[in-house]
């Protein structure tokens, strides 16, 4: 048997992959609908959308197995992801790469292999629309057009749900986006044992810069905000622009003092920007922040309210502040 071999542009590939967003994320009609129709032009036992990550292929979609993932190194699909074009087998026992492989051995008996590879823009492939049979079987070429057609479908759908999850204005996630990844950074958080902190921003006096320099200006005080975020909080931490001048955190692996340390590296960031901008006004915010202990029953709808109160908490001081400071 020969193991799945490693692409030259493996890190890239896993970046764009996760970039994604769709490992471990529930099933979707979209695809479900594609792996049903491949299996029933194709007459074949399974249909697959695998997305191939670091150590596993983890199945967005399939029909005819019971399992939402598998070992990698030795998939078939982990072979497919190396070449562009469709990668066809058409008899495993008579393949030296796959004649001992337990997935040709054993369940689920593959004899027959047709993937097609998804690749995205920047030209790496992040996994196959694929086809399995447990008899051996041929492939013309009027298949592997139909095979093309429906890999592409995904692949579209893919890019698809990428935009529809990013705010087209500040280039981070949407609403749509955080709600996708918190569900499952909480999961996974709870099943490890970390705790987690979810932080609310909301841009102060928004409305009148908006009014006094026009919503040119604003939209560009929303993006120099957000990429003021993006500079301060780790890698890790999920960050998005959860509705117009709202904007929402999400750290996991986290503990007080962890939280306190980026929230101030944040505000000495606004401040170094307001020092050395040359706008006529200035950017400040008011925030809530909710720490969320491991397997909390606390849902991520109880989280972002709980939340929101906070920060209109310390919003209210802020427009006190500014009533005495007028007065």
């Amino acid at each position: 048997m020969l193991l799945a071999p490693i692409p030259e542009n493996e890190h890239t590939r896993l970046e764009t992959l996760r970039g994604l967003n769709m490992l471990d994320t529930a099933a979707e009609d979209r695809f479900d609908r594609v792996t049903r129709l491949a299996k029933r032009l194709f007459s074949v036992s399974i249909s697959v959308i695998s997305l191939i990550d670091a150590d596993r292929q983890w199945f967005k979609s399939s029909q005819g197995l019971d399992v939402c993932e598998t070992q990698r190194d030795i998939s078939f699909c982990g072979h497919a992801i190396n070449q562009h074009g469709i990668f066809i087998v058409p008899d495993a026992l008579k393949d030296q790469r796959f004649a001992d492989n337990p997935q040709v051995l054993g369940p689920p008996n593959v004899r027959f292999y047709a993937g097609y590879p998804l690749t995205m823009p920047n030209g790496v492939i992040v996994g196959t629309l694929c086809i399995i049979d447990d008899k051996p079987r041929s492939f013309s070429k009027d298949d592997e057009a139909t095979l093309e057609d429906l890999g592409n479908i995904v692949i579209d759908e893919l890019l698809s749900i990428k935009q529809n999850t990013l705010d087209a204005l500040t280039g981070i996630f949407n609403r749509r986006g955080f709600e996708l990844l918190s569900h499952r950074t909480m999961a996974r958080s709870d099943k490890l044992g970390f705790n987690t902190c979810l932080i609310f921003l909301d841009l102060n006096d928004f409305k009148s810069i908006n009014d006094a320099f026009g919503h040119e200006e604003g939209d560009n005080a929303l993006k120099i905000f957000a990429r003021l975020l993006v500079s301060s909080f780790r890698g890790s931490d999920i960050i998005a622009r959860f509705a117009g001048d709202e904007f929402v955190v999400l750290l996991s692996q986290t503990d007080e003092t962890i939280v306190n340390d980026v929230l101030h590296r944040f505000q000495q960031s606004v401040e170094q920007h307001n020092q050395h901008n040359a706008k006529p006004y200035q950017l400040t915010y008011s925030k809530g922040v909710v720490h969320r202990q491991a397997n909390q029953a606390l849902s991520l709808y109880e989280y972002l309210v709980t939340v929101d109160k906070a920060m209109f908490v310390d919003k209210a001081k802020h427009h006190q502040k500014n009533e005495t400071v007028t007065k």
